[in-house]
């Protein structure tokens, strides 16, 4: 595999209005456990190592906060720092210790589109256990970019990520073995698309769906499998209107993969996954896909 310095997707930070509404949502609902309370932010913690997955923060509307990413080493968090910095991002936090529950050492940079990121090496992490019908972890976070392409450059040359594939709307990014941890979206706006986190299996999936359902949430699309990724997904609208997903069976990727381009991910008229089965994306998780804009008022 490449040589990368970040090495995994970690958490994702997102501001609602009704922030009791929505910790009891992700707390008794989707499937995760309040890890820690401090200064207003919750912490939730999904069954896998990381000592949290989702951060959520009071705000007036909803909004992407950050996202963050572990690093491997106290040196490759210090070089990341130097290249987003050559890169044009403004610097929000210079390295040092964080102060969240989860410590460690980290920066927080906005990078040009207008996302805050935060890389952090050395937070605390717990033991991992399989929990059927539960998140293990965050799996991917998509971005809605108007500019693909500047954006995706500057993850690979800044951030070191490799482009895994290439669809007609959508750039696949992975920074580890997974072949996608960020997926860029060609969309009118910059901003949050969805958050996905990974269940054990398809099994999972499906269970963790009807979950959904039977508190009220129906599907926005799916229960279906993805083209690039080959991964299972079915898509839902959280309290807070933020698109949240369930996926399994990620596709492992290695030095041997060959990115394909869009005129290799074409569907037949009509179909929406690769089984064929998947109904259209529904107008409400259209609309919300397009809605969450970055928190562009985020300072620490």
């Amino acid at each position: 595999m490449p040589d990368f310095p970040v090495v995994a997707l970690r958490s994702v930070e997102v501001t609602t209005p009704r922030l009791g509404a929505s910790a009891e949502f992700y707390a008794k609902v989707w499937g995760l456990d309040i890890a820690a309370e401090a200064e207003g932010t919750v912490f939730l913690a999904a069954t896998g190592a990381d000592f949290h997955v989702v951060e959520l923060t009071q705000g007036e509307r909803s909004a992407l906060g950050k996202v963050t990413f572990r690093v491997r080493s106290r040196d490759d968090l210090d070089r990341l720092f130097a290249c987003a910095s050559d890169s044009g991002c403004e610097i929000i936090t210079p390295p040092g210790p964080s102060p969240a529950p989860s410590g460690g050492a980290h920066f927080v940079i906005r990078e040009p589109q207008g996302c805050c990121m935060e890389f952090v090496h050395g937070d605390r992490t717990k033991t991992a256990r399989i929990v059927a019908d539960r998140p293990e972890r965050l799996a991917h976070v998509n971005i809605n970019s108007a500019d693909i392409e500047k954006l995706s450059a500057f993850y690979q040359q800044a951030l070191g990520f490799r482009l895994t594939d290439r669809s007609k709307l959508m750039a696949f990014l992975c920074c580890n073995s997974d072949h996608h941890a960020v997926v860029l979206a060609e969309a009118p706006v910059n901003g949050l698309n969805h958050i996905a986190f990974l269940m054990p299996n398809l099994e999972s999936v499906m269970r963790g769906s009807g979950r959904m359902v039977d508190h009220g949430f129906p599907i926005g699309w799916g229960v279906g499998r993805h083209g690039p990724g080959d991964n299972v997904f079915a898509y839902f609208v959280d309290p807070a209107g933020i698109v949240i997903e369930y996926t399994a069976e990620v596709l492992e990727v290695d030095d041997s993969y060959r990115p394909k381009g869009p005129a290799e991910w074409v569907w037949p008229p009509g179909r929406t996954d690769q089984w064929g089965i998947a109904p259209p994306k529904s107008e409400a998780c259209k609309t919300a896909q397009l809605a969450v804009p970055f928190d562009a008022d985020r300072r620490a």
